[in-house]
Protein backbone atom coordinates (compact mmCIF):
# COMPACT_ATOMS: atom_id res chain seq x y z
CA UNK A 1 0.00 0.00 0.00
CA UNK A 2 1.33 3.10 -1.06
CA UNK A 3 0.22 6.01 1.82
CA UNK A 4 -1.30 9.26 0.61
CA UNK A 5 -0.38 11.90 3.47
CA UNK A 6 -3.68 13.90 3.28
CA UNK A 7 -7.08 14.23 1.51
CA UNK A 8 -9.22 17.19 1.75
CA UNK A 9 -12.99 17.07 1.47
CA UNK A 10 -13.88 19.52 -0.65
CA UNK A 11 -17.58 20.03 1.25
CA UNK A 12 -16.63 20.10 4.47
CA UNK A 13 -12.58 20.53 4.51
CA UNK A 14 -11.89 17.87 6.80
CA UNK A 15 -8.62 16.44 6.26
CA UNK A 16 -8.12 12.73 6.29
CA UNK A 17 -5.15 10.12 5.78
CA UNK A 18 -5.89 7.08 3.43
CA UNK A 19 -4.19 4.12 1.61
CA UNK A 20 -4.36 2.94 -1.90
CA UNK A 21 -4.44 -0.50 -2.76
CA UNK A 22 -4.56 -1.47 -6.54
CA UNK A 23 -5.65 -5.21 -7.38
CA UNK A 24 -6.40 -7.42 -10.11
CA UNK A 25 -8.63 -10.14 -11.43
CA UNK A 26 -10.69 -11.82 -13.86
CA UNK A 27 -14.20 -12.54 -15.21
CA UNK A 28 -13.51 -15.81 -16.19
CA UNK A 29 -16.19 -16.94 -19.29
CA UNK A 30 -16.76 -20.78 -20.52
CA UNK A 31 -19.70 -20.93 -23.05
CA UNK A 32 -22.01 -19.34 -21.10
CA UNK A 33 -20.77 -20.15 -17.57
CA UNK A 34 -18.94 -17.31 -15.14
CA UNK A 35 -16.27 -18.54 -12.77
CA UNK A 36 -16.83 -17.43 -9.07
CA UNK A 37 -15.01 -17.63 -5.84
CA UNK A 38 -16.76 -17.57 -2.26
CA UNK A 39 -15.12 -16.20 0.41
CA UNK A 40 -15.77 -15.27 3.83
CA UNK A 41 -16.02 -11.28 5.19
CA UNK A 42 -14.29 -10.10 8.06
CA UNK A 43 -17.98 -11.17 10.10
CA UNK A 44 -18.05 -14.98 8.50
CA UNK A 45 -20.50 -14.09 5.90
CA UNK A 46 -20.22 -15.86 2.78
CA UNK A 47 -19.00 -13.56 -0.03
CA UNK A 48 -19.62 -14.88 -3.83
CA UNK A 49 -16.73 -12.72 -6.01
CA UNK A 50 -14.49 -13.21 -9.09
CA UNK A 51 -11.41 -14.38 -8.40
CA UNK A 52 -8.40 -11.22 -7.32
CA UNK A 53 -5.80 -10.12 -5.69
CA UNK A 54 -2.82 -7.73 -5.37
CA UNK A 55 0.28 -7.07 -7.79
CA UNK A 56 3.47 -8.46 -6.09
CA UNK A 57 6.01 -5.91 -6.43
CA UNK A 58 6.89 -4.82 -10.44
CA UNK A 59 4.47 -7.12 -11.73
CA UNK A 60 1.54 -5.77 -14.16
CA UNK A 61 -2.14 -5.74 -13.48
CA UNK A 62 -2.24 -8.51 -16.15
CA UNK A 63 0.16 -10.99 -15.01
CA UNK A 64 -1.07 -10.35 -11.29
CA UNK A 65 -4.43 -10.98 -12.89
CA UNK A 66 -3.56 -14.11 -14.48
CA UNK A 67 -1.51 -15.44 -11.52
CA UNK A 68 -4.06 -14.20 -8.89
CA UNK A 69 -7.12 -16.20 -11.13
CA UNK A 70 -4.52 -19.81 -11.11
CA UNK A 71 -3.85 -19.44 -7.57
CA UNK A 72 -7.30 -18.98 -6.31
CA UNK A 73 -9.28 -21.46 -9.08
CA UNK A 74 -6.22 -24.02 -10.19
CA UNK A 75 -7.58 -22.62 -14.10
CA UNK A 76 -5.00 -21.21 -16.20
CA UNK A 77 -6.37 -18.74 -18.28
CA UNK A 78 -5.73 -16.42 -21.53
CA UNK A 79 -6.60 -12.77 -20.99
CA UNK A 80 -9.05 -10.94 -23.76
CA UNK A 81 -9.84 -8.22 -23.48
CA UNK A 82 -9.60 -5.25 -20.46
CA UNK A 83 -12.26 -4.16 -18.52
CA UNK A 84 -13.28 -1.44 -16.86
CA UNK A 85 -11.53 -1.07 -13.28
CA UNK A 86 -13.67 -0.76 -10.17
CA UNK A 87 -12.99 1.73 -7.42
CA UNK A 88 -14.15 1.16 -3.74
CA UNK A 89 -13.25 2.60 -0.05
CA UNK A 90 -13.32 0.32 2.95
CA UNK A 91 -11.90 0.44 6.03
CA UNK A 92 -9.96 -1.56 7.75
CA UNK A 93 -8.24 -1.97 11.51
CA UNK A 94 -8.83 1.83 11.72
CA UNK A 95 -7.53 3.21 8.28
CA UNK A 96 -9.49 4.08 5.34
CA UNK A 97 -8.51 2.52 2.01
CA UNK A 98 -9.03 3.25 -1.58
CA UNK A 99 -9.03 0.38 -3.52
CA UNK A 100 -8.77 0.11 -7.41
CA UNK A 101 -9.15 -3.00 -8.92
CA UNK A 102 -8.25 -3.79 -12.71
CA UNK A 103 -10.48 -6.57 -14.42
CA UNK A 104 -9.81 -8.73 -17.37
CA UNK A 105 -11.79 -10.87 -19.21
CA UNK A 106 -10.45 -14.36 -19.66
CA UNK A 107 -10.95 -17.33 -21.28
CA UNK A 108 -9.90 -20.63 -19.88
CA UNK A 109 -6.98 -22.41 -21.13
CA UNK A 110 -7.00 -25.91 -18.54
CA UNK A 111 -7.20 -26.90 -15.29
CA UNK A 112 -3.85 -26.28 -14.15
CA UNK A 113 -3.98 -27.50 -10.44
CA UNK A 114 -6.04 -27.40 -7.24
CA UNK A 115 -6.86 -23.81 -5.55
CA UNK A 116 -4.06 -22.60 -2.94
CA UNK A 117 -6.53 -22.33 -0.04
CA UNK A 118 -7.20 -18.82 0.29
CA UNK A 119 -11.14 -19.47 -0.95
CA UNK A 120 -13.33 -21.72 0.12
CA UNK A 121 -15.35 -22.74 -2.71
CA UNK A 122 -14.67 -22.53 -6.56
CA UNK A 123 -17.54 -22.62 -8.84
CA UNK A 124 -18.56 -22.75 -12.90
CA UNK A 125 -21.97 -20.39 -12.53
CA UNK A 126 -24.45 -20.69 -15.56
CA UNK A 127 -25.28 -16.94 -15.99
CA UNK A 128 -27.99 -15.62 -17.47
CA UNK A 129 -26.66 -12.66 -18.97
CA UNK A 130 -23.69 -13.30 -21.22
CA UNK A 131 -20.71 -10.35 -22.28
CA UNK A 132 -20.68 -10.07 -26.29
CA UNK A 133 -17.53 -11.49 -27.23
Amino acid sequence: MDAIPVDVCGRCGVVAEFDVVTSAGGVVIRDTEVLLVRTSDVKGRPIWSFPKGRLDHGETPAQAAVREVEEETGWRCHIDRELTPTEYWFQREGRRIRKTVVWFRMSPLERAGAPDGEVEEVRWITSTKHEPD
